[in-house]
């Protein structure tokens, strides 16, 4: 599959500091993980991805067009960490609200419902949801568009482990479907769960490859002792 996202030299500063340091990279299908700690920068490349994040140089396509671009508006879908939908409307109002906005048909409204395992709660309050539940109205608005990206930044944050299973079997059914995955998390056991991995550092990547690539590059039997081995290798 072509590469959904081609980055060249991205920069990006907050004062004096550097968030991002020249990165390159391209993303494409499957379900990409990106694994760090917090405060490393993910959220920031996650914002650059979908061009609302002021850089310093460098460039980020995604589709051939430069992120953030109109043409793009249907084709990426975003999923921040805090919940993005509106407490006191229900599912459905919510749905239909942002469907309006993307010039989205019912039918797809009723499918991204669906998709996130929702109907039987399409009526109800969103603020009256659980947690995990209000996650998955916010991924069912990113879906609205049926996009071809999807971004989503530690979307399975504070989540119980029964609900981050079933999020990832969404993933990967999304991912299966055709459309790229491409998710962030600090938790480390959840990188087993993605075809492509790239671990992240102080805004460098410092692996890129297969959870078992990685491991076996360090020659270990789990990422996060991976992930140390790495950091000390640079280090050194």
């Amino acid at each position: 599959m072509n590469n959904s996202v081609t980055i060249q030299d991205l920069w990006v500063r907050r004062g004096e500091r550097s968030v991002l340091e020249h990165l390159d990279l391209t993303i494409g299908g499957g379900v990409t993980g990106l694994l760090g700690p917090s405060g490393c920068g993910k959220s920031t490349l996650m914002r650059c991805l979908v061009g609302v994040q002021r850089i310093a140089g460098g460039t980020v396509r995604v589709f051939g067009e430069e992120a953030g671009s109109r043409g793009l508006r249907d084709r990426v879908g975003y999923v921040t960490q805090a919940v993005s939908v509106y407490q006191d409307l229900t599912v459905a109002e919510n749905l239909r609200f942002f469907a309006r906005v993307l010039g989205a048909s019912r039918d797809q409204v009723d499918r991204a419902i669906g998709s996130v395992d929702l109907t039987s709660y399409r009526d109800d309050v969103v603020g009256r949801l659980s947690g995990g539940q209000q996650s998955r109205v916010s991924l069912a608005v990113a879906l609205l568009g049926e996009p071809d990206l999807l971004v989503l930044d530690e979307p399975t944050v504070g989540l119980d482990p029964v609900l981050r299973e079933d999020l990832w079997a969404l993933f990967h059914r999304l991912a299966r479907s055709g459309v790229a995955v491409f998710v962030s998390s600090h938790v480390m056991d959840e990188a087993e769960r993605c075809d492509r991995l790239l671990l992240m550092r102080e805004g460098r990547i410092i692996a890129d490859g297969t959870p078992s690539e990685i491991k076996e590059r360090a020659d270990v039997d789990d990422v996060e002792s991976a992930f140390l081995a790495i950091v000390r290798e640079h280090a050194a």
